[in-house]
C-alpha cells in the first residue's frame, strides 16, 4: 500500500519549534515580525494573507500588515515597501501575488530588501540560492525539502524528477536538491516523452499547474511523489497528480490538500525567524 504523508503533522512540528525558539525571545527588540502586503480584493489572496497571519500570531511573532485598493499605484505600493523595509521591528515583508494588472509585481518584489526578502522571490535572493551563499529561500521548494528531510528521504545520490521549470518552484527546487547531492533531471508539461524522464526517478516532484498530468504511466514502483499543484474542481480540491491512480505502486505520495500547502506557511514561519536572527547578528558586528 501506499502511504500517505502527513504534511500537516510535520508542518505543525516545524511551527512548534519555530514559536519555541520565539519565545526565547521575548522581551528582547530582537521578536520576530512579518509584514504582509495585500493589493485589491482578490478573494484567494485575503484567505491566503489571512492564514499566513493567523501562523504569525499563533508563533507569537509581530504581525504587521497593510491593505492597499485595486487601483493602487506603483508608487503606493513601493512607499509602503520602503517603510516596512526601514522599520527595524519588520524581520521579513511578504508581497501578496498576483497584484492588479496596473502594477509591475517584479520591481516591486526587487525593492524588498534581500534580508526581509521571506518570499525568497527577489533578484539578489536567487543569485545568492545560484551562488550557494547564505540566503532566504522560497518558502514552497524549502518545504519540499523539509518534507523530505522528515520522512527520511535520502537526497544524496537520489534521482529525482522536477517536473515544472517555474520561477516559484521548478528552478529553485532544483538548485537546492543539486545542493544535497541529488541528481536532477527536470522535465514539463511540454516534454515530448515526460514518462522517460520521470519513471526512472527514485523521487518525483510535480509543479506544472496542469491538474491530472502525472498518472500510473509516469511512475516506476517504489517511488516517492511529491505533489505541489492545486486545482479547485466541483469535487474539491485536486492536485497535478492521479493520486488515487498510484495507489499500490508510489512508495509515498503527498496529498493535496494537506501535504506541500502547509508546508508553505511553515516555511514562511521559519525564514521570518531566519531573517531576525541573520539581522541580529549584523547589528553585533555593527556595534
Amino acid at each position: 500500500m501506499t502511504t500517505t504523508i502527513d504534511g500537516t503533522r510535520i508542518a505543525q512540528r516545524i511551527r512548534a519549534q519555530v514559536a519555541a525558539k520565539v519565545a526565547e525571545a521575548t522581551g528582547s527588540r530582537r521578536i520576530p515580525g512579518l509584514a504582509t502586503i495585500l493589493v485589491g480584493d482578490d478573494p484567494a489572496s485575503a484567505v491566503y494573507v489571512a492564514a499566513k497571519r493567523r501562523a504569525i500570531r499563533e508563533a507569537g511573532m509581530r504581525d504587521f500588515h497593510r491593505h492597499l485598493p485595486p487601483l493602487a499605484t506603483q508608487d503606493d505600493v513601493a512607499a509602503v515597501i520602503d517603510e516596512f523595509a526601514a522599520d527595524p521591528h519588520v524581520s521579513g515583508i511578504l508581497l501578496q501575488l498576483p497584484l492588479p494588472p496596473q502594477l509591475d509585481a517584479s520591481v516591486l518584489i526587487d525593492r524588498i530588501p534581500v534580508t526581509k526578502d521571506v518570499d525568497g522571490l527577489t533578484t539578489g535572493s536567487a543569485g545568492l540560492l545560484a551562488r550557494g551563499e547564505r540566503g532566504l529561500r522560497p518558502c514552497t521548494p524549502s518545504g519540499v525539502i523539509a518534507l523530505l528531510d522528515a520522512e527520511g528521504i535520502p537526497l544524496l545520490g537520489a534521482q529525482v524528477a522536477v517536473v515544472g521549470w517555474g520561477e516559484l518552484v521548478g528552478r529553485p527546487l532544483t538548485q537546492l536538491l543539486l545542493r544535497r547531492g541529488a541528481t536532477v533531471s527536470v522535465a514539463h508539461e511540454h516534454t515530448t516523452d515526460l514518462a522517460a524522464v520521470t519513471r526512472p526517478a527514485d523521487i518525483v516532484v510535480v509543479a506544472t499547474g496542469v491538474r491530472g498530468l502525472i498518472g500510473p504511466e509516469h511512475v516506476s514502483p517504489g517511488a516517492v511523489v511529491i505533489d505541489v499543484g492545486i486545482h479547485r474542481t466541483p469535487a474539491g480540491l485536486t492536485g497535478d497528480v492521479r493520486s488515487a491512480e498510484l495507489d499500490g505502486i508510489a512508495d509515498r505520495i503527498t496529498p493535496v490538500p494537506g501535504g506541500v500547502g502547509p508546508m508553505t506557511i511553515a516555511m514562511l514561519m521559519v525564514n521570518t525567524l531566519r531573517a531576525a536572527q541573520w539581522g541580529a547578528e549584523r547589528e553585533a558586528v555593527a556595534a
